[in-house]
């Protein structure tokens, strides 16, 4: 099948742009995160391409004064991987590696807008991640992280933000991971479930600090990185052995606050503490949601919005296990003084990690 991706000097592989490879499970996402400057409010955003499901999909979500607003749209793709249209949304790359708008034309779910994202450096390069549950490919997955500011406006519920003076980040994967309807063949012999993840992207005024863990349920990390990058010329400094200490809220598997210890290469400690407020649920654009899932089907042109109230929200219920806290965080390097940043804290705990004290499936924080 042609499409109109195939008159771009981009191949990288004898078939046509709309076929990727054999894997029914290979996806290629956006995401954003707008932040505003005290925190008072929240913009995430997901936008993926699932090629051979032929689907596209996005949701759009707004935190504002203790409820989550949802946007959510589906449509059968068509073989078109670069129509980034889906219901009212529409996404345009405006220059590569640097600046992007999301549009959002009036609609029934009263959110609307036109988001623009800056990048303040170039993206990192995050390792590779592949897991494989027994012979079984869990995840192949490359992805880059991108700390920015926003303009423009977004309005839900009512309420209009003017995101002059927003922060944020963005990443880009693409890869092979889970999406659409559940195989309906378990691996065999069965393999309990277990992951556990942590980032933690955060913007300071003069530093850009991105440092992410998935670990097994030993506490033993399969992929971590950890990287500072100085705005004032977007120089990068890795971080030598970037461990996390995690407080837990009790009854729940989601952190209040949080402490980064590492070095750089030159032998220099490290330090970052953060402090977390709400959670921003991380259904609310999709991840985990049982009917708005990424990659679901859901019909061939659908719109619809939903509204989490996060004072009802039952953090036991593993629905909610997927987070990302909204962080106020403080940087030292080599003991200066610290610097004030805020950023995103996500999280995802499923089955045992022996460092936070869980055993089972869902057992929480005493």
């Amino acid at each position: 099948m042609l499409s109109r991706a195939d008159d771009f000097p981009i191949h990288q592989t004898p078939e046509p742009i709309a076929v990727s490879g054999t894997d029914r499970n290979f996806y290629d996402r956006y995401f954003f995160s707008a932040q505003a400057p005290d925190g008072g409010a929240v913009v995430g955003v997901a936008l993926g391409v699932y090629p051979h499901l032929n689907i596209i999909d996005c949701a759009v979500s707004v935190l504002h004064a203790g409820q989550q607003h949802s946007l959510f749209a589906s449509r059968v793709l068509g073989g078109e991987r670069m129509d980034l249209r889906v219901g009212p949304v529409t996404l345009e790359v405006l220059e590569p590696l640097q600046k992007l708008r999301l549009s959002i034309a009036p609609n029934e779910t009263g959110i609307a807008g036109e988001l623009i994202f800056t990048g303040r450096a170039a993206p990192i390069l995050e390792p590779r991640f592949i897991r494989r549950n027994g012979t079984r490919t869990l995840m192949d997955v490359t992805r880059m992280t991108q700390g920015g500011q926003w303009s423009g406006q977004v309005s839900a519920a009512g309420a209009s933000h003017d995101l002059t003076g927003w922060r944020g980040t963005r990443d880009r994967s693409w890869g092979v991971r889970p999406i659409g309807a559940p195989d309906a063949q378990a691996v065999q012999p069965p393999t309990p479930p277990q992951f556990f993840w942590l980032w933690t992207p955060t913007a300071f005024d003069d530093w850009l600090l991105f440092f992410h863990s998935n670990d097994d349920e030993h506490g033993r990390p399969w992929n971590r990185a950890g990287v500072l990058v100085r705005l004032k010329d977007g120089a990068e400094f890795p971080l030598e052995d970037p461990r996390m200490a995690l407080a837990f809220r009790p009854g729940s598997r989601h952190a209040g606050a949080a402490r980064l210890e590492a070095r750089l290469q030159d032998g220099r400690p490290v330090t970052v503490d953060f402090r977390i407020g709400d959670n921003f649920m991380m259904r609310g654009i999709g991840y985990g949601h049982p009917i708005r899932g990424h990659g679901m089907f859901q019909g061939p042109d659908v719109l619809a919005h939903e509204v989490i109230d996060l004072a009802g929200v039952d953090p036991a219920n593993p629905m909610n296990a997927h987070v990302q806290g909204l962080a106020e965080a403080q940087l030292s390097i080599a003991g200066a003084p610290p610097l004030a940043g805020r950023g995103l804290f996500e999280q995802l705990a499923i089955g045992p990690h022996a460092p936070s004290g869980f055993r089972e499936l869902f057992d929480l924080a005493a």
